[in-house]
């Protein structure tokens, strides 16, 4: 129990922190576009795999932040520009290819998913976007710290924790972006003049995302 207590943020802690990651999670973000963009492109499977593989991605995330990895990559021109262009370039690419399968007259035979979007890769493809974004990164490494007690102890611990209670909240509420994206592509799939165009605006969408991310400045 005393390891508990030690390592562990209080329920008082926990819950404050839960409330402020809802209210920022809930504002659509980078996240839920990438989210929409990709239910648009290729259905609500690939959606929520690509929600859990976003979610996923963040735990390395958190767990450099938490060793102290992360206010490294943040303080760091370098390292910060390195990774933005990585997630940027990442974005563009998923978005190139759900432009390229838009004009696939042979993807209209499979409204569901795109030409080889298979779970695995869904889930994949989230979890690079997801491990590569540093707006992520920046966000942890400003807010984490304010919800740790340093008297308490294990420091990290207590980050760790924080990290997955914020991810956990934003799978649940981008699982329903992706469901509301994908219920709204199926009335897409009955018109192929219709489902190419959603898939182009999926794939618009998650190019336009990773040129914005391309303007993203270091926190000051």
């Amino acid at each position: 129990m005393t390891f508990y207590c030690s390592s562990v943020p209080s329920l008082e802690t926990l819950f404050a922190f839960a409330l402020t990651s809802l209210v920022l999670i809930v504002v659509p973000g980078p996240s839920v576009l990438f989210v929409v963009g990709r239910s648009l492109a290729h259905g609500r499977r690939a959606g929520i795999l690509s929600v859990l593989g976003n979610g996923l991605g963040g735990l390395p995330i958190v767990g450099a932040v938490a060793l102290g990895l992360g206010a490294l990559v943040a303080d760091s021109a370098a390292a910060f520009t390195a990774l933005k262009i990585a997630g940027a370039g990442y974005l563009m690419w998923l978005g190139i290819k759900a432009l390229r399968s838009g004009r696939d007259e042979g993807a209209l035979a499979d409204g569901a998913a795109a030409p080889g979007v298979s779970p695995w890769r869904a889930l994949a493809e989230g979890f690079g976007v997801g491990v590569t974004n540093p707006k992520t990164m920046d966000f942890f490494v400003a807010v984490l710290p304010q919800f740790v007690d340093l008297e308490a102890g294990a420091v990290a611990v207590q980050m760790l924790v924080l990290g997955v209670v914020f991810l956990a909240i934003a799978v649940v509420s981008d699982s329903g972006w992706a469901l509301a994206a994908g219920s709204a592509r199926e009335w897409f799939v009955s018109s192929p003049a219709r489902l190419i165009a959603v898939r182009r605006t999926g794939g618009a969408m998650l190019i336009g995302l990773g040129g914005a991310l391309l303007l993203t400045r270091q926190r000051s």
